[in-house]
């Protein structure tokens, strides 16, 4: 009797360990399910992180292609601004936005005279309102040029004169901070127009706003 007692127990023991056994392998089972199912979706979150990132790449890519474009447009002087600018560290992007000129043709710069006209502060007037509408804090390089009549100095010296007056116009009337405005006079040297011809000189005298972001 008790033979057959200890055969009944060591059978039970048995079928509590097989139970015990199915038990612990679904559990197992069940935890690796769980983790499979936690990878699978922290890979689906990484790769919507790079598809984004691949996105947000390509779209510097386009912005990239964009602005090599207009710097393969840009005059030299404007190149130069953007240089100075750069190396002046004044730029948050270091980006060419759009340059304005001011001819003597559209603004009637009096001769050998810097002051401005009434055309010329309307220019400045329409500048001003497009860079404030914009919302933007660019950087401005104004440029002053003149044409090949009197001496190289003489004509650094009144493209300078013509320059500061754009600064102070853009300063005082319409509170362009000075930290990011730059002045530099190029004189007679770099022409845009045939300096023999009264026409060309008109061209040449001249007032040219670089903006930079």
């Amino acid at each position: 009797m008790r033979k057959q007692s200890g055969v009944l127990v060591v059978a039970g023991l048995a079928l509590a360990f097989a139970a015990t056994g199915c038990a612990t392998k679904t559990y197992v089972q069940e935890q690796v399910g769980a983790a499979a199912k936690v990878s699978d979706t922290k890979v689906g979150e990484v790769q919507k992180q790079v598809e984004a990132t691949q996105m947000d790449v390509a779209a510097l890519k386009t912005s990239d292609t964009d602005q090599n474009a207009k710097l393969a447009q840009l005059s030299d002087t404007a190149r130069d601004a953007l240089a100075r600018a750069q190396e002046a560290g004044k730029l948050a992007q270091g980006k060419f936005l759009y340059e304005v000129t001011l001819t003597d043709e559209n603004v009637k710069f009096a001769f050998d005279k810097s002051a401005l006209s009434p055309d010329a502060k309307a220019a400045l007037d329409a500048f001003a309102k497009k860079v404030v509408a914009e919302n933007k804090n660019v950087y401005v390089e104004i440029q002053g040029h003149t044409d090949a009549t009197g001496s190289a100095e003489y004509n650094l010296q009144l493209g300078q004169a013509r320059a500061e007056a754009v600064m102070r116009c853009l300063a005082m009337d319409h509170n362009f901070p000075l930290h990011r405005i730059n002045v530099i006079s190029y004189g007679s040297a770099k022409p845009i127009a045939d300096n023999k011809t009264k026409d060309g000189r008109a061209q040449n005298r001249r007032v040219s706003l670089v903006v930079m972001e």
